[in-house]
């Protein structure tokens, strides 16, 4: 039952994502493409659920652990992270990476790696253009998330789902 619908699923992406290429094959290779389309459906959807977290679940107000204090900015980021996290890493592995010759335990953990990184570096954007410069948080949300997207399309392409030549 899920390996079938792995397949729909995987397979309904890969022609709603080629549909498309047509439009953007003067432009850009197919993986790249991909990729983009990918990458740009799981961002916008991040920052959808950045922007529903940060306004109406946790309401712009800090957030109060035991142990720890989390801004609300802050906060709102580590919802988006946890929901889409796992759905670009299915995407890149199934739709933009098909053909990686490393283990899909390796390509997860150096997918994560990778992942990690980039939460530091949106981490520390956030923090300064939230708090540093005065910005609101959904524009500093999107400017982080712009920056960060070349860092991780190379990062992913030649080290999380390296394909033989």
């Amino acid at each position: 039952m899920l390996l079938s619908l792995h397949y729909f699923v995987k397979e309904t992406i890969l022609k709603t994502v080629d549909f498309f290429y047509p439009i953007f094959r003067k432009f850009m290779p197919l993986q790249t493409y991909r990729y983009a389309a990918c990458g740009g459906s799981n961002t916008a959807l991040n920052i959808l659920i950045y922007f529903v977290s940060y306004n109406f679940i946790l309401k712009k107000q800090i957030v109060h652990l035991p142990f720890i204090a989390i801004s609300p900015h802050i906060a709102a980021f580590l919802i988006a992270f946890f929901i889409t996290m796992p759905i670009g890493f299915y995407l890149n592995m199934f739709v933009v990476f098909k053909g990686s010759y490393l283990r899909r335990r390796i390509q997860f953990v150096r997918y994560f790696m990778v992942v990690m990184a980039c939460v530091v570096l949106n981490y520390l954007f956030l923090k300064l253009f939230v708090e540093q410069f005065g910005w609101y948080p959904t524009p500093s949300a999107i400017l982080t998330t712009v920056i960060i997207i070349g860092f991780s399309y190379l990062s992913q392409r030649h080290f999380s789902f390296r394909i033989k030549k």
